[in-house]
């Protein structure tokens, strides 16, 4: 689907639901072309809003599988910068910190097929482990912790293996930390506390001082009691068990919230993985073109695009000529469209 395409859909949503829009889509295609929530979008982002002025109600369609944590938190931010009233659109996927944007809207308005989760957050630093079989020279990469698999390994000494006396907790923390860093361990914690934190302030957005416990019970099932960062969260446990502002989505409303979703899935080829050997097909070299983030309004435009250039070669190991593919970045960003 192109842009005009996409344009019409966008305003046919504005019409219905009474607001102005922005799109907000990170592709998650696999494997390698997964792009995340970053602080990169914020100029984007601000010269759309700027093109709406101030405004009664804003809504975000989001799509994206998480990113960065104080980019959801700086965005919900601006949003309201220059609205009353944030909505957020789901078609899909709102996970990790595409569920905190949604945490800070006024209303979460979710397909059948909409999905949150848990919040919890994943640290990288060069204090992590660092990841094994890696090239020599190569700029080391680090094995990402898991702010809840930390948690859990105490839970697990603490409550399923019985260990209370402090000598024991001690000799536990030094076991873990000749595999993580003490560093990275500091880094854990301060992250945990963060995102509930942030959790608190998003949803004080909307909610008042009364509400201090339905807050904190919303706060601790995103960080704490779902336990995978995997678990989903449907539309019904969102409302029913969890508490949050889901709205009402008619049938008419979600046929143009998927009609538009599967546009942009289209665009991004988000259902096919991506293989070298098949871009290429029979030819030895070839420039290809990934789209694979979309900001946008009903009249202007961004896309994060890679151009990227695949050659099919062949190398021989232990005797045995083998075809391999070597790829190489010639371009990547955002721009307008």
């Amino acid at each position: 689907m192109g842009q005009k395409e996409r344009s019409e859909l966008i305003k046919k949503l504005e019409e219905r639901r009474g607001t102005r829009l922005i799109t907000y889509i990170t592709g998650d295609r696999q494997p390698g072309l997964e792009t995340r929530i970053g602080m990169d979008v914020f100029p984007y982002f601000y010269e759309l809003l700027v093109r709406f002025g101030r405004q009664e109600k804003i809504d975000l369609f989001l799509y994206s599988t998480g990113g960065a944590i104080m980019a959801a938190w700086g965005l919900v931010n601006l949003f309201r910068e220059f609205c009353q009233r944030l909505g957020v659109l789901i078609p899909f996927k709102a996970q990790s910190s595409a569920t905190l944007i949604a945490l800070g809207a006024d209303e979460i308005v979710m397909t059948r097929t909409g999905q949150l989760s848990p919040v919890d957050p994943t640290v990288t630093s060069a204090f992590n482990p660092v990841m094994p079989n890696q090239s020599p020279g190569a700029q080391p990469q680090f094995l990402p912790v898991s702010v809840e698999d930390v948690i859990g390994f105490l839970n697990l000494a603490r409550v399923e293996a019985g260990v209370k006396s402090e000598p024991y907790i001690s000799e536990i923390l030094k076991s873990l930390a000749t595999d993580v860093r003490p560093l990275a361990l500091g880094s854990v914690y301060r992250a945990r506390e963060q995102i509930r934190m942030l959790s608190r302030k998003l949803l004080n957005f909307h909610m008042d001082s009364g509400q201090e416990a339905k807050i904190e019970s919303i706060v601790s099932a995103l960080t704490r009691e779902l336990y995978s960062h995997d678990y989903v969260i449907a539309r019904k446990e969102a409302k029913d068990v969890l508490g949050l502002k889901i709205a009402d989505c008619s049938d008419d409303l979600e046929k143009d919230v998927m009609e538009l979703f599967l546009g942009y899935s289209q665009e991004m080829q988000l259902n096919k993985s991506y293989n070298p050997q098949v871009e290429l097909g029979d030819k030895s070299s070839r420039t290809i073109t990934l789209d694979r983030a979309f900001i946008e309004c009903s009249d202007k435009g961004y896309v994060f695009r890679t151009r990227r250039e695949i050659k099919r070669t062949k190398l021989t190991r232990e005797g045995i000529p083998i075809e391999v593919f070597q790829e190489r970045v010639l371009e990547e960003g955002w721009q307008s469209i």
